[in-house]
């Protein structure tokens, strides 16, 4: 009898760049890629988002149209791949739905997290189960909520005698140690391409700096990114987890404006926040002759950051998941695949030691499509 199951993970980051899609064929845990598609997301619903994300003033109207909107548009971006992929809705046992963030707030006196898109919507319209709310029952037990992803990336990578990072450069980085005979760890390093992104599209009116064409035009300015290294947050213990709350164009812009900057040399500064923030981070963990840093995630394609990367940890081996067999563009959306799998059958998916919850949870709420 074959235990082979299908699921789509659905996931939506901070970077807005598109809605990625995974269909994945899981047997016993391991778990396999079988197609993907990225759908876009329009602009107008794209700055909606970052109005509400950037804590400009809303209503409950506008959250719930914003709600309803990305439920939709997750079903039809369900609807392509299953088009894509030849399969039909019968053939998927669940979606997973991360839910798109637009705000995350774990610490204080009311710690909570947002994320919007009607799972009811998706259910109905894909009439496949669908799972979704995984990170407020982690928050419940006294958790960050965040990141999620370690627990995947433990069943994925295996660490023989050195350290393995798992680096998500999406628009924050995240990170995933995987030490011998030790407790994995996770947290979120700082920004990854949210404000190379913003800064870009601001200057450029592009979504971001492909290739790095804007960054390799500029110098470091010394004096700016030591301000930036400055941010309280980059000293904080883990478990943390930080988003656009924090880290967006405001923030950056009032920062910048005491300097007398090139938009170029902003972006490389940006470029080289981000590298040396996670950098400092990475180093801390290795273990080993061979230790491995394994990125994924839109900045897995920047060179410039890649390059950075390489030349800031010379011990280390830097790579795409990609060379390890697993596709880095779609990592992600495979861990919320593989989320809503250990869900319906009620098996942990968080670690108390990355998130800082109180115990092991199986996370997410079912919303059944009512076949």
């Amino acid at each position: 009898m074959t235990t082979k199951e299908l699921y789509i993970g659905i996931m939506s980051g901070t970077s807005l760049d598109g809605i990625d899609t995974a269909l994945v064929e899981i047997d016993n845990n391991q778990v396999r890629l079988l197609d993907s598609y990225d759908h876009p997301i329009p602009d107008s619903l794209k700055q909606r988002i970052l109005d509400v994300s950037l804590g400009q003033q809303t209503s409950l109207p506008e959250i719930g149209q914003i709600d309803h909107l990305l439920g939709k548009l997750y079903a039809q971006a369900v609807h392509a791949l299953l088009d894509k992929s030849g399969h039909k809705a019968s053939d998927i046992t669940a979606i997973g739905n991360h839910g798109q963030t637009v705000f995350h707030q774990p610490a204080g006196q009311t710690p909570f997290t947002i994320q919007l898109g009607d799972a009811n919507i998706i259910a109905a319209l894909t009439q496949i189960d669908t799972v979704a709310d995984f990170r407020r029952k982690d928050i419940a037990l006294g958790g960050q909520g965040a990141p999620l992803v370690p627990a995947f990336h433990q069943s994925l990578f295996q660490s023989q005698g050195s350290t393995v990072v798992v680096l998500n450069i999406g628009g924050i980085a995240n990170l995933s140690v995987l030490r011998p005979q030790q407790a994995v760890i996770g947290y979120d390093t700082g920004p990854g391409n949210m404000l190379m992104d913003a800064w870009c599209h601001l200057h450029e009116g592009k979504a971001f700096d492909k290739d790095a064409q804007l960054a390799s035009k500029g110098n470091i300015d010394q004096a700016l990114l030591s301000e930036l290294l400055k941010e309280p947050y980059l000293a904080l213990s883990a478990p943390k987890s930080t988003g656009r709350e924090l880290f967006n164009l405001p923030w950056l812009e009032t920062i910048v404006s005491r300097y007398s900057t090139s938009v170029a040399d902003v972006q490389r500064t940006l470029c080289e926040y981000t590298a040396q923030t996670i950098a400092n981070e990475v180093s801390k963990f290795k273990l080993g002759d061979n230790p491995e840093l394994l990125t994924c995630g839109g900045g897995a394609h920047n060179p410039l950051l890649m390059q950075r990367l390489a030349e800031l940890l010379p011990e280390w081996q830097v790579m795409p998941t990609d060379d390890k067999g697993v596709d880095s563009n779609n990592m992600e959306a495979m861990a919320f695949a593989w989320l809503a799998y250990r869900r319906i059958h009620n098996q942990p998916s968080n670690l108390p030691e990355v998130t800082g919850a109180s115990k092991l949870a199986s996370l997410g709420v079912m919303y059944f499509a009512d076949k």
